[in-house]
């Protein structure tokens, strides 16, 4: 029973990594889109 109940734990968790993981992701694209900007608004 417990091996069961800590096999569904660990499926929640990796659901939740993988959140975090988009989310991190989301965030590094947008710093690097604004670090873009920011630098082509020097140049203009």
């Amino acid at each position: 029973m417990s091996k069961n109940q800590q096999g569904s734990y660990k499926r929640k968790s990796s659901k939740r990594q993988r959140k975090v993981k988009i989310v991190i992701y989301v965030m590094i694209v947008a710093m690097i889109l604004s670090m873009a900007t920011a630098g082509l608004s020097v140049f203009i």
